[in-house]
């Protein structure tokens, strides 16, 4: 029985059905076909921490087969060639996936563009060489892209950043470094952000700009692949630009005013997590039912046990609550709303509550919860970064803070 009291659109429900059947027939398959290399850190990364090359291979099969399908761009916009889908089925499609796959999580991200990646309204920005050089492989999944803006220096506070664009001649060479690029170890192009006029950035009034720059470039370079949870590789990259030449034609947006393009994908990205936090959530409270309804100790099912029971109906509360807030705050930007406040206490909200519900799983399941075949831990892991990425929950909190206070207060 459906637990959500309206029904869904029914594109929404048929975009959702159909990424489903992809799912089940081509990236499930290739977990289990590819098991030892997806789940052995030595077989994963290769020496200098970057995905083997035959997992980027997998990675890249899955983005091209999804093209293939009409799911990879379904809600980049009509203008580059996407399906122009909105935030509902966008969430919607998100939650079906990371519920139906879990823990896999090497394969999962690449079935529908992220903002960051691939096909996203941020490409409406680039010039028409820029779109004829790349629009054709972006859009059917055979390259993809990164997103270069934090640096050491600068993560929250994104206008703190230091790299720096001098002009020269027509163009500019960027000097500086990026760091927690995520896909930069595999990207094909890289989105950067540089100072262009300092005594803007230094007002806080602009002065940023961002450049399409090739990964090829002479110049940039993945300094280190960025190592989490105790992994012999990693997905992000700390990167250097050491005078990178850069011409009109690579300038997206306009000049001195990058941070509109850097917000062009800030609604996607929460949408993306508050799906991703949610499916995960209910996947990881699922396998803890099953295993709660089977395991015995001293003679009875321990899902007899309040200790056991009573915490997973209150990750079941908790989730089924993040879920109706994520998918009313896709209803409104649908509707042409900002949704500013609401979109922030969705992705805050499921990417704590699906934390928590991710270490109840765990503890159900006792010390089989923190082997790697089970995938719980790998979950946990995931859904712990998303807790920082895309706006911590901090950031968050002070953005509702402020629009509360600034009289917005419905509820």
């Amino acid at each position: 029985m459906a637990a959500i009291g309206f029904d869904l659109p029914e594109e929404v429900r048929a975009v959702r059905d159909g990424v489903l059947r992809f799912v089940r027939s081509e990236v499930l398959p290739r977990y289990e076909r590819h098991h030892d290399l997806l789940n052995d850190g030595r077989r994963l990364y290769q020496e200098d921490g970057r995905y083997a090359p035959a997992v980027r291979e997998l990675i890249r099969e899955i983005r091209m087969r999804s093209a293939e399908a009409g799911f990879y761009a379904m809600c980049a916009p009509p203008a580059i060639g996407g399906g122009g889908l909105g935030y509902l089925a966008y969430f919607t499609a998100w939650e079906a996936i990371y519920h139906a796959c879990g823990g896999h999580s090497v394969l999962t991200p690449w079935v529908i563009a992220h903002w960051a990646f691939g096909p996203s309204p941020v490409l409406t920005q680039v010039t028409e060489r820029a779109r004829a050089e790349i629009l054709k492989d972006m859009l059917a999944g055979r390259t993809s892209m990164c997103f270069g803006l934090s640096e050491p220096g600068a993560g929250s506070d994104a206008a703190a950043i230091k790299t720096r664009a001098v002009q020269d001649g027509d163009g500019w060479r960027i000097t500086g470094r990026k760091l927690w690029t995520t896909n930069a170890p595999t990207a094909e192009w890289c989105i950067v952000f540089a100072v262009t006029d300092p005594d803007k950035a230094a007002r806080r009034e602009g002065g940023i700009s961002g450049f399409l720059v090739p990964t090829s470039a002479p110049g940039f370079t993945v300094e280190s692949v960025i190592k989490l949870h105790g992994a012999v590789g990693g997905h992000e990259g700390a990167l250097v630009f050491e005078d990178v030449n850069v011409e009109p034609w690579q300038l997206v947006g306009q000049l001195h005013d990058g941070f509109k393009v850097a917000l062009l994908g800030v609604s996607l990205g929460r949408v993306y997590n508050t799906g991703r936090a949610v499916g995960q959530g209910r996947w990881a409270l699922e396998k803890a039912l099953d295993y709660a309804k089977q395991r015995e100790t001293f003679g009875h099912k321990i899902a007899e046990y309040q200790g056991v029971s009573f915490p997973l109906a209150e990750a079941a509360t908790e989730l089924h609550a993040a879920h109706l807030l994520g998918l009313n705050a896709a209803m409104l930007l649908d509707r042409g709303e900002r949704a500013v406040k609401e979109l922030s206490m969705a992705k805050a909200y499921a990417v704590q509550v699906s934390l928590k519900a991710i270490d109840r799983a765990i503890q159900v399941h006792g010390g089989m919860g923190l082997t790697n075949e089970v995938g719980l831990v790998h979950a946990w892991q995931d859904i712990r970064i998303v807790n920082i990425a895309d706006g911590t929950n901090e950031i968050l909190a002070r953005t509702i803070a402020q629009r509360l206070l600034a009289g917005d207060v419905e509820l």
